[in-house]
């Protein structure tokens, strides 16, 4: 089973939109897929139409992997299950801090599920904080969105700083390019600069497309309403190029 957080600092940034559309290309090729929604605000679980239980739960989030699975929903696809996100989830970093090993907690719950799932997408909000650092040590990959201005990439940067103060492995750190302006010379510009600074990125480039904006409108990833638009095919592009990490041993497409 791999775990895949989809984070960044800074909000706005696509992170949700991808945590959607990588959930549900990864359950389109036939991988059990999970999307745990732990942003307060709960759109990755709007995108795929799934409430959560009217009954606060979160304390009981990091107690057992139990509670966990009580809490999962089916999507409308096939192989893609939700998590969603509960307002109560917004008290986890003062759960977290409450609770001895807290930077373990996470890693301990999704270990349970490894018999259910091929993969576990993590859908995460933009802070630093106990509940990031907890993500951090769970995930095996750390799949970063950046839009390709400067303040975005003093953002990345910070990111990195961050990693290595902590001594985190800075290799499951994946970045990609986000809402992409091609017209913009400094898109183009600053993409050359940081792919030169920095390692690691995907060659996948996701654009700044309506298509993606719609997503909340038709509460859907974009390839079931658009499925022959830029939108779509940047996204499988992604997909295919994390492919040979996500996939199980074995498991062919």
């Amino acid at each position: 089973m791999k775990v895949v957080a989809c984070y960044s600092m800074k909000g706005g940034v696509g992170k949700t939109a991808t945590a959607v559309n990588l959930s549900y290309w990864a359950a389109s090729q036939g991988l059990r897929t999970l999307l745990i929604d732990l942003d307060a605000q709960g759109a990755s679980s709007f995108y795929f139409r799934v409430k959560p239980g009217r009954k606060k739960w979160g304390k009981r989030f990091f107690q057992a992997y139990e509670n966990v699975l009580e809490q999962i929903r089916a999507s409308d696809f096939e192989g893609l299950d939700v998590l969603p996100a509960h307002l109560s989830f917004r008290n986890f970093d003062a759960l977290l801090a409450s609770l001895e090993k807290r930077k373990s907690r996470l890693r301990r719950i999704l270990k349970g599920l490894k018999g259910e799932y091929d993969l576990i997408v993590l859908d995460c909000p933009p802070t630093i904080s106990h509940l990031s650092e907890s993500v951090f040590n769970a995930a095996d990959m750390v799949l970063v969105p950046v839009i390709p201005t400067t303040l975005s990439q003093r953002t990345f940067e910070q990111l990195l700083a961050f990693f290595a103060e902590k001594g985190y492995a800075r290799e499951v750190v994946v970045p990609f390019f986000s809402m992409v302006q091609r017209q913009k010379a400094l898109h183009k510009s600053t993409m050359t600069h940081m792919r030169q600074r920095h390692k690691g990125f995907l060659q996948a480039v996701i654009p700044f497309a309506r298509d993606i904006e719609n997503m909340g409108e038709h509460r859907a990833p974009v390839a079931v309403f658009a499925a022959r638009k830029p939108a779509t095919k940047a996204y499988l592009a992604m997909f295919d190029e994390l492919w040979p990490s996500l996939r199980p041993k074995g498991k062919k497409r």
